[in-house]
C-alpha cells in the first residue's frame, strides 16, 4: 500500500504517517519545510524500519504543485491512498502569486489541482481533511477570494473547508464505478501549532480539556485509509471515524459541480 500524505511534517499528518507506517503501509511524506519532513521521516523509520520517500511543496505556488505532481508521477505508477491534508488558517488577508486568497488556494485549489494531476495514478482512495468549520461556510464559486463580500479569517477558513467537502462530493460522483472512492473528515479540535496567532487556538492549547492530541485527531484519517468504511461511503463526511450529517451547503451536488468548474478555471 502506497499512501501519499500532504501536510505530513507536523500535526495530524505526522501522527497518521507514523501510525500507517507502523501498520505496514508505505507512506510518502509531503511537506513545505524540508527539515520538518526529515524529522517525521526519522520517526517513521523508527516506527516501521522503513525509510519513507519525502517531497517538499509550497502550496502557495500552483507551479510548485505541478512540480510535485510530476515528481510523484515519475516515481509511482500506482498510489493506493492520496491524503489531502495540507492546510493553513490565517487572520491576515493575502493573495498568493497566483492571485488567489491564501486559504482558498492552500486548503482547496492546490489539493484540487494535485488530485486531478494524479488521478490516473490513484487506484484506491482520496481522503481530504475538512473541518466542522465548513458548516459555517457560505461559499460562492464566483467569488472564491471573497473580493465582493466581507472577509475575515474564520469566514474564509469556513469557506475553504466547505470547499473540501464539496470537492469530495463531486469527485466521488466523477469516480463512481471506477473503484476509486473519495471521502473527507473532521479531525476534531487539535492541540497543534495550527493557526497559532488566533485566540481560539491559544485556548485549545492552553485550557485543559479543550483540545485533543494529534494522534486522536489522526485517528479518523487512519480509519479512512485502512478500514472498509473508506471505500463504502463515497462522497461522505466523517467525524470520529463514522459518517456524520452536515448542512446542505456541504453536500449540495449543484454547488459541488459549480465549485469544480470554478476551481478548474482558477488553476488552469
Amino acid at each position: 500500500m502506497i499512501t501519499v500524505i500532504t501536510g505530513a511534517s507536523a500535526g495530524i499528518g505526522e501522527a497518521a504517517a507514523v501510525e500507517l507506517a507502523r501498520r505496514g503501509q508505505r507512506v510518502v511524506l509531503v511537506g513545505r519545510n524540508p527539515a520538518k519532513v526529515a524529522r517525521v521521516a526519522e520517526r517513521v523509520r523508527e516506527a516501521s524500519g522503513a525509510v519513507p520517500a519525502t517531497f517538499t511543496c509550497d502550496y502557495t505556488s500552483l507551479d510548485d504543485v505541478r512540480r510535485l505532481a510530476a515528481e510523484l508521477r515519475g516515481r509511482y505508477e500506482r498510489i493506493d491512498v492520496l491524503v489531502n491534508n495540507a492546510g493553513v488558517m490565517t487572520t491576515e488577508r493575502k493573495l498568493t502569486g497566483d492571485g488567489h486568497e491564501t486559504m482558498i488556494q492552500v486548503n482547496h485549489l492546490a489539493p484540487f489541482l494535485l488530485t486531478n494531476l494524479l488521478l490516473d495514478r490513484v487506484k484506491g482512495r482520496v481522503i481530504t481533511t475538512s473541518s466542522r468549520a465548513g458548516k459555517t461556510g457560505r461559499l460562492d464559486p464566483s467569488d472564491l477570494n471573497r473580493d465582493r463580500r466581507r472577509w475575515s479569517g474564520w469566514l474564509q477558513y469556513g469557506d475553504s473547508k466547505q470547499a473540501g467537502a464539496l470537492f469530495t462530493v463531486e469527485l466521488a460522483r466523477r469516480l463512481a464505478g471506477t473503484g476509486v472512492t473519495a471521502t473527507c473528515f473532521h479531525p476534531g479540535v487539535i492541540k497543534t501549532e495550527f493557526a497559532p496567532s488566533t485566540f481560539m487556538m491559544w485556548m485549545v492549547k492552553n485550557v485543559p480539556g479543550m483540545g485533543q492530541t494529534a494522534e486522536q485527531g489522526a485517528s479518523t484519517m487512519v480509519h479512512l485509509a485502512t478500514h472498509p468504511d473508506g471505500a463504502a461511503h463515497p462522497g461522505r463526511y466523517f467525524a470520529k471515524s463514522a459518517p456524520a450529517a452536515v448542512p446542505k451547503g456541504m453536500t449540495d451536488p449543484d454547488l459541488a459541480r459549480a465549485l469544480w468548474d470554478a476551481s478548474a478555471a482558477a488553476v488552469a
